[in-house]
C-alpha cells in the first residue's frame, strides 16, 4: 500500500496578519466531467497596514482572487483566514457580516447610486450594516467626505461631479466604517493620468492617516511601482512577491 499523503499543516496564528492564504484553489464547473481550475494552490500573507499592488495579465485570476478575498466567492480548496478566522467555517450570514465590518471596496467604475447625493452614497455602508442611518453615521460620512476633499460637494449627485471626484466619493464610502482592509479593483483604470495620480495619492494618504491596508489591482506599472509591495499573478499562480522599500518611503509622491 502507498503511504497516505501527509495533511497540509494549518497556518500558524499571526495577530498581525489580516489575510493568510494557504493552498488556496478555485475551480469552476464547465459541465461534467470538465472543470477549470483558475487558482492553483496560492500561499499569501497580507499584514495589517500594508499597501500592496496585485498585478498580472488578463485571465491570470486576479478578479477571482479578489472575489474570494472579498468574501463574494468561496475557494474550492485550501484555507483563507481573515483576521485570524477561517472563512470556510462561516455560513452566508456570517460571511455577510464579516464583509460589512472588515472590508471596504473601490472599483474601476465607482458604482455610486445616481439618485443619491455624495453624502447619501457614503452613508450606505451604515445603512447596510445597521438598517438605518443615524446622526452618528451622517457625521462620520460628512467627516470622511471632508477628508477626501469634498466638504463642499456633500449634496451633489454623481452626475454633478467629475470622474476623479466620483472616485473620491467611492473611496470615502469604502473607508467610512474604518475597515482594516480595502480591496481596490482598477480604481484608476477609468481616469485620465492627472485624475489617476490624484486618486492614488488620496488612497496613499488615507492609508497612512488611518493605517488601513490596501490591496490594489492595477494594470498601471507607474502605480504598482509606488506601492510598498507588488504581487504578480500569472496563470493562477504567484509568480513573484516583491517588496518596494523606496515606495514605502515616498509612495505618495507623483511619479
Amino acid at each position: 500500500m502507498s503511504a497516505a499523503t501527509p495533511a497540509r499543516p494549518e497556518p500558524a496564528p499571526d495577530a498581525s496578519a489580516l489575510i493568510v492564504l494557504s493552498g488556496l484553489r478555485k475551480s469552476y464547473n464547465l459541465g461534467r466531467p470538465n472543470q477549470a481550475e483558475v487558482l492553483h494552490g496560492l500561499d499569501l500573507r497580507l499584514q495589517r497596514g500594508e499597501f500592496v499592488a496585485l498585478i498580472g495579465p488578463s485571465g491570470s485570476g486576479k478578479s477571482t482572487l479578489l472575489n474570494i478575498l472579498g468574501l463574494l466567492e468561496r475557494p474550492s480548496a485550501g484555507s483563507y483566514r481573515l483576521l485570524d478566522e477561517e472563512t470556510q467555517a462561516l455560513d452566508e450570514q456570517a460571511l455577510t457580516l464579516r464583509r460589512r465590518r472588515s472590508l471596504g471596496f473601490v472599483f474601476q467604475f465607482h458604482h455610486l447610486l445616481p439618485a443619491f447625493s455624495a453624502l447619501e452614497n457614503v452613508t450606505l455602508p451604515a445603512l447596510m450594516r445597521d438598517g438605518r442611518v443615524d446622526a452618528a453615521a451622517r457625521a462620520a460620512a460628512t467627516g470622511m467626505l471632508g477628508a477626501v476633499g469634498l466638504a463642499d460637494a456633500l449634496h451633489k449627485r454623481p452626475a454633478e461631479l467629475s470622474g476623479g471626484m466620483q472616485q473620491r466619493v467611492a473611496i470615502a464610502r469604502a473607508l467610512v466604517n474604518r475597515p482594516p482592509l480595502v480591496l481596490a479593483d482598477e480604481p484608476t483604470g477609468n481616469l485620465d493620468r492627472a485624475s489617476s495620480d490624484g486618486v492614488f495619492q488620496l488612497m496613499r494618504h488615507m492609508h497612512r492617516e488611518h493605517g488601513t491596508a490596501f490591496l490594489v489591482v492595477t494594470h498601471d506599472p507607474r502605480l504598482a511601482d509606488r506601492c510598498d509591495r507588488v504581487v504578480e499573478l500569472v496563470d493562477g499562480r504567484i509568480e513573484s512577491d516583491t517588496p518596494r522599500p523606496a515606495a514605502a518611503a515616498g509612495g505618495a509622491q507623483t511619479a
